[in-house]
């Protein structure tokens, strides 16, 4: 009841109190509520588009956005990823005992550990790309033990095999050849490293690769040990077949590679069944069996220069 001056409430106390005004709502723009909500969809939508893009060109750019700390580099390696690397290093130590072996005289034992730093060498590369560890640091160290092992230790065992006896000649011989191995090696590692050359893979190397190289130039003393009882070969036939080896090295002749060979699915039964022939025939007749694979790959070679094909890729 209201009366002059008094007010008088019959409701209870709380419902009486006074109610809190409301807001001032923002003034919507021109067009009511209902454009305002498009402009504002329109304008999340190219928010999101935007979020979106940059999203997309971070992950093909590799860039990483927003980010407060760099990314710390790794820190710890799995014992089998650095199983690559201990094979290089394996190989190295395996050119080095054949250098020491030469010096003491036994020759037999020197050649097995250059085969054993070759088989080293083949596979070292192939597995650090199975397991995703290969790196600059390892390329850098399998090119010094591919110099160490063909350009230094293959010539020396031949030098201290046949050649000590003459004067200058067998040293020259020895110079020539480890020249050429490393100029070969910087030129693979300069085609390796350059960017123009952007191509598929190719069958063909340019010129004879380091190891089938050392192994070349090793083709008279595994003649000596597989037959004994044959004529000792000439010191300066030895020493042209040094030169004329190095020469191929770092040549442009064309020469098989075994990385892009295929083999059709019919055929795979029949080259297992080679490969097992080649197996024994190494082990039984191990001289027998390089000098016949080292005559078969010379076969190439002069097929390659018969040809006179120069790859477009390829080392």
């Amino acid at each position: 009841t209201v009366g002059p001056g008094t007010v008088h409430c019959t409701v209870p106390f709380r419902l009486c109190q006074p109610v809190p005004a409301r807001p001032a709502l923002p003034k919507l723009p021109a067009g009511g509520p209902a454009v305002a909500r498009r402009r504002w969809f329109r304008h999340m939508s190219l928010m999101a588009l935007c979020a979106a893009t940059a999203g997309k060109y971070a992950a093909k750019k590799d860039i990483t956005i927003m980010t407060d700390r760099p990314e710390k580099r790794r820190s710890e390696y799995a014992l089998i990823q650095l199983l690559p690397n201990m094979m290089t290093i394996a190989a190295i130590c395996a050119g080095l005992s054949a250098i020491r072996f030469g010096v003491q005289g036994n020759y037999t034992l020197a050649v097995q550990l250059i085969l054993a730093a070759a088989i080293l060498d083949g596979f070292d590369g192939r597995l650090a790309r199975i397991l995703r560890s290969d790196s600059k640091m390892g390329a850098e160290l399998d090119s010094l033990a591919d110099f160490l092992n063909f350009g230094v230790a293959s010539p020396l065992v031949i030098y201290y095999w046949a050649l000590q006896d003459m004067r200058g000649l067998g040293w020259l011989a020895v110079l020539v050849f480890s020249v050429c191995c490393v100029v070969r090696l910087a030129r693979f590692n300069v085609s390796t490293k350059s960017e123009e050359k952007v191509a598929a893979k190719s069958i063909y190397f340019v010129g004879v690769p380091s190891p089938a190289g050392a192994l070349l130039a090793m083709l008279p003393m595994f003649i000596s040990f597989a037959f004994a009882d044959a004529p000792v070969i000439p010191d300066v036939l030895i020493c042209i077949h040094m030169v004329v080896i190095g020469l191929l090295m770092i040549s442009h002749v064309p020469t098989w590679s075994l990385k892009a060979v295929k083999i059709s699915r019919e055929n795979v039964k029949y080259f297992l069944v080679g490969f097992a022939f080649a197996g024994a025939a190494v082990l039984i007749y191990a001289w027998i069996t390089l000098v016949i694979l080292c005559l078969g790959y010379a076969a190439m070679v002069a097929w390659g220069l018969v040809r006179r094909k120069t790859p477009e890729d390829g080392v």
